[in-house]
């Protein structure tokens, strides 16, 4: 069985080059920072063998607050401020949207995790942040093997897919495997591909198959700001390179990138 796994929407095609797939893994926050929520949903609800968890941002736009930005009273950076108000501008015209297509009920009663044994036997558990939680700080580049361990005791997986931080890693701990698929689109890396995964597993094991797809950035762009949406700078910067995480000017994660293969 072949599944493909994003954490959004992906260009399909791909897919279709090479040769389909089984079923659907999604990893969540489809919608939330995006000119088209709709479209986004009604496309991946058509989806054969599609199954869905929440992220962060879906139960952010389905209960606003829920959104630790909410406390303007703890931020006094400039541009920290600006980030929220833009944020919170999408956040309410994506609820609008989504409602008004009657698909905020199916956003809002998304479970947290979902739990897959393999053929082979392995147990596989999707949740978008970290297990148990779809937000915090997740899974990341510069988190030691302690603190990584810590994060997935207990889980009972042998494998544990996430998203969330926008940024791709692949680490064995222990017996437990941390595979972040990265992200679609809304990139934090320098990197502006779609990231996702295609899990290959049969009766005598599986495999991850990372797979990168290149996309028209500019046009992307050019629907943002043709859109209705009340942030289009905010969006677009996205895809402009403004908004990669700090973890990529340390120097002292290069040899750790470059030992995940990224």
């Amino acid at each position: 069985e072949q599944f493909r796994i994003p954490d959004m929407l992906a260009n399909r095609a791909d897919i279709y080059n090479l040769g389909g797939v089984d079923g659907y893994l999604f990893g969540g926050d489809y919608c939330a920072i995006g000119f088209d929520p709709v479209g986004v949903l009604q496309r991946i609800i058509g989806l054969p063998n599609a199954h869905f968890i929440r992220g962060n941002t879906d139960r952010y736009v389905t209960n606003l607050n829920d959104h630790r930005s909410y406390q303007p009273d703890r931020h006094t950076d400039p541009q920290e401020i600006k980030t929220i108000i833009n944020i919170t501008r999408s956040f309410c015209w994506t609820l609008g949207a989504v409602s008004g297509a009657g698909l905020d009920n199916w956003l809002h009663d998304l479970p947290l995790e979902y739990r897959l044994t393999l053929p082979s036997r392995e147990r596989l558990l999707m949740v978008h942040a970290s297990p148990g939680n779809d937000e915090g700080k997740g899974v990341r580049l510069d988190h030691t093997e302690a603190e990584l361990a810590e994060i997935v005791a207990g889980c009972e997986a042998d494998i544990v897919i996430t998203g969330h931080t926008h940024m791709p890693l692949d680490k064995q701990v222990g017996d437990v495997r941390i595979f972040n698929l990265g992200s679609i689109s809304n990139p934090h890396m320098p990197d502006l591909r779609a990231w996702y995964a295609i899990l290959h597993t049969d009766d005598d094991g599986y495999r991850l198959e990372r797979r990168q797809v290149n996309y028209d950035h500019k046009a992307v762009i050019e629907a943002i700001r043709s859109s209705s949406h009340p942030s289009p700078g905010f969006l677009a910067s996205y895809f402009e390179l403004k908004q990669i995480s700090k973890i990529y000017d340390r120097p002292d994660l290069v040899e750790k990138r470059e030992s995940y293969d990224l």
